[in-house]
């Protein structure tokens, strides 16, 4: 089974960040030129990019629309992007400036039908709804606001109303380079048939296997990354063998 690896550039105040569970001022990672970082995991041989815009997801207002831009034409690679998408339009607007997926948070957990409207415009798989959890349950807002229900109800409904996949964020490991808890994402693949990318606490290329082997179809990697603690190309070897 194909294993995507995704690694991820978040934006923030025009910078390339990464932060410890989504909590702004937490940044172990603060680079000015989030271009040159997406350039250089493309270099290393990536497929694929990640791209959050935090501001966006936090306030609701796509402001690092310039950078996302930039680097969408500047870069051939399966680009998936989320972070205040709020809008069919929204989507749409994405989708037409090249980006290959839009991940629907928290739009789409306050209006389910949203998803079926966008996959049906354009494709479901160019359709990704993002379930971040902390403790168990599902949060909205850039993971300020906890719901009460957990990932797999949510994923069930959002694979009936059309969602070609899932990003499944465990927050309470996400940024903080210990590791991964893979059960959570294990029984998230078990209850849904559409495919299901982890990201969370991704440390080592162990964890990577231990993901896929759980039946993930890829993972984000982002702090580990960054710091040097998981050697990029490395990881891709190992998935491609």
């Amino acid at each position: 089974m194909a294993f995507d690896l995704f690694p991820a550039v978040d934006l923030r105040g025009g910078r390339c960040v990464q932060l410890v569970g989504g909590v702004p001022g937490t940044e172990v990672v603060s680079l000015d030129d989030p271009l040159a970082e997406a350039v250089r995991w493309a270099e290393m041989g990536s497929s694929t990019l990640h791209i959050i815009d935090l501001d966006g997801a936090i306030q609701g207002v796509r402001i690092n629309g310039p950078i996302l831009q930039e680097i969408v034409e500047t870069l051939d690679l399966f680009i998936q992007v989320g972070g205040g998408i709020r809008s069919p339009e929204d989507a749409a607007s994405l989708l037409g400036l090249g980006v290959d997926r839009v991940i629907l948070g928290t739009a789409a957990l306050a209006r389910p039908e949203m998803v079926t409207e966008v996959a049906e415009e354009f494709g479901k798989e160019r359709v990704m709804v993002a379930l971040d959890v902390r403790r168990g349950k599902v949060t909205t807002e850039g993971w300020q606001r906890n719901l009460e229900k957990g990932a797999i109800e949510l994923g069930l409904l959002f694979q009936e109303r059309g969602a070609g996949s899932i990003l499944f964020t465990n927050i309470d490991v996400e940024g903080q380079v210990r590791g991964i808890d893979p059960e959570p994402t294990r029984r998230l693949v078990e209850a849904v048939e559409i495919p299901v990318v982890a990201a969370g606490g991704v440390t080592t290329v162990g964890d990577l296997l231990v993901l896929r082997g759980a039946g993930a179809a890829g993972a984000v990697v982002g702090t580990a990354i960054y710091t040097g603690k998981l050697d990029f190309r490395e990881a891709l070897s190992a998935l491609r063998s």
